[in-house]
């Protein structure tokens, strides 16, 4: 097994990027059970010289890039500093969990490497999730098994963090079999590989679904996000098309989801002053058609928030004889009758579209980025919209990549889960179809069903342990679907306790970095063999 040769090391440097881009490619994610392991050997070969740390770092670094532009490219096509930005911070991230590991590995226990190597690399991860700026958690090890949900169903325990640990003890202890080939590293391995999976698959076969249901239908609009593109498709003004969907569908349904910025095709509305929505009645109502009169809509909408003279946000804009204002991505509930009940602000921001990192030095130079393409308002409360007694939580987008955020929804009473989005801005790329697997994830994670609209690809239903119900709108395709969703209550782990897996990781890791600086100084006073 060992060679020094630079043509090996890169050759498992590139199997590395293989096993661990694998999930997010539409194969199964169960490649990343082993993926760190070819980079374990690289290290495991390699001195603790200053020479051979800059060597692990550089084979670290090309796989740790390499699967970021393997799995994230398709991020160029709405914005070319997108998957720059994001590989340069995510790998930067894995590295410190990495090339932690393989320094210590090489100057004190080993239990202390590998705890290191665990409890730093989600601690990096938690805080890529959890930052308001800089934050993308595309790569989390844990959203890898977005299509073996079979196998993850314990997720509503642990949340994606669960998956994390289990991908990086499941490496640790088949290196070990590698290194010690004993009896006891083989079985040692083998529970921690099969009973995550025995778990899940009990949780599966027992899992009990509701009587209660809700009725709720989906519209997939199919309308170009670029304007040559809507242009050259006739669809500069959509609203006959909408129309034609919404009166197709049953008029039993609890509610109807169009898209996230399906409000934002249609010319005559474009954005709206909160103050002053009656605006979008006459529009509303025509869509409505009179036809759905316990139905209730659910649509995205781009809104306003003035606030006079006050400057009463850090996000907020000025503008002169308008004031300051925010402008946000929001959800609207819209009632038979076409007016606004009820509106939820987007709390999870793209960053650099809907999220300007480092805002305050443009605010420093008084360079203003407008409150479209520049900084939006961050939506700070988790609204759910209630219609004939069922509880929905209306999420939007980019939110279902966040755990914790998304089952906040659930925490503050949402019996069902709505996710309204506009996937068309990457081309029929990996993008849209990881994006609808996350959801399932999601749904685990919380026992909600989940409905979502995209404005292309892909719209459909997802059952609380996380299959797919009935068909799909796929890629380029204009259409509704209906379906019987599940009304749940309970309150799941991870719903109530969030991501408390990585909190721990984090803890765990600052102990281990003390006890390790302490190990040091004692093994240099000779205290310690």
């Amino acid at each position: 097994m060992k060679q020094n040769s630079p043509q090996h090391y890169l050759l498992l440097a590139l199997t590395s990027v293989a096993l661990l881009s694998a999930g997010w490619l539409g194969a199964t994610g169960l490649t990343l059970l082993v993926a760190l392991i070819p980079l374990m050997i690289i290290s495991e070969n390699l001195s603790e010289s200053r020479r051979d740390w800059w060597r692990m770092s550089l084979y670290a670094a090309i796989t740790f890039l390499l699967w970021n532009a393997a799995t994230i490219w398709w991020v160029w096509i709405a914005t070319p500093i997108g998957p720059i930005t994001a590989a340069i911070v995510g790998s930067f991230y894995n590295l410190c969990a990495f090339m932690a590991y393989h320094y210590t590995s090489k100057r004190a226990p080993r239990a202390l490497a590998y705890t290191l190597l665990v409890t730093i690399w989600i601690a990096t991860e938690w805080a890529y999730n959890s930052a308001d700026v800089m934050t993308f958690p595309w790569l989390l090890l844990g959203h890898g098994f977005s299509g073996d949900c079979w196998a993850v169903q314990w997720y509503e325990y642990t949340g994606i963090f669960g998956g994390s640990l289990w991908v990086l003890c499941s490496n640790i202890a088949i290196f070990e079999i590698l290194r010690q080939r004993s009896t006891t590293a083989i079985v040692r391995a083998l529970m921690i590989l099969l009973l995550p999976i025995a778990l899940s698959v009990t949780l599966l076969l027992c899992y009990t679904p509701s009587d209660r249901t809700t009725r709720i239908s989906v519209i997939q609009p199919n309308v170009p996000c670029y304007e040559e593109e809507r242009f050259v498709a006739n669809k500069l003004d959509p609203r006959e098309d909408i129309k034609e969907l919404m009166q197709g569908i049953p008029s039993d349904s609890d509610y109807i989801l169009m898209p996230e910025s399906a409000l934002a095709y249609i010319p005559t509305i474009g954005s709206v002053d909160e103050a002053q929505l009656e605006f979008f009645s006459p529009e509303l109502r025509a869509l409505m058609a009179g036809e759905h009169n316990n139905t209730k809509l659910i649509t995205g909408a781009s809104t306003i928030v003035r606030y006079g003279d006050s400057h009463t946000t850090d996000t907020a804009h000025y503008y002169p004889n308008f004031g300051w204002y925010d402008q946000y991505n929001s959800a609207l509930l819209v009632n038979d009758d076409g007016l606004v009940e009820d509106i939820y602000h987007k709390g999870k921001l793209v960053i650099g579209v809907e999220a300007v990192p480092l805002k305050s030095l443009f605010d420093l130079f008084e360079i203003d980025l407008g409150g479209v393409s520049g900084q939006l308002g961050w939506g700070r409360e988790h609204t759910i919209f209630r219609n004939s007694g069922v509880a929905i939580g209306p999420s939007i987008c980019y939110e279902g990549l966040y755990g914790a955020y998304f089952a906040g929804f659930a925490r503050n009473g949402a019996e069902v889960m709505a996710l309204i989005s506009n996937d068309g801005w990457w081309g029929d790329t990996p993008g849209h179809r990881r994006l609808f697997d996350f959801c399932r994830l999601r749904a685990i994670e919380t026992r909600r069903a989940i409905a979502r609209s995209a404005n292309t690809g892909i719209s459909g239903f997802i059952s609380p342990t996380g299959q797919v119900i009935g068909d799909r709108l796929e890629w380029d395709e204009e259409g509704r679907l209906t379906a019987d969703l599940e009304l749940r209550t309970e309150k799941t782990i991870y719903t109530l306790y969030g991501d408390w897996i990585a909190r721990t990781a984090t803890l765990v890791a600052i102990l281990a970095t003390l006890y390790y600086i302490a190990y040091r100084v004692r093994k240099r006073n000779y205290l310690v063999d």
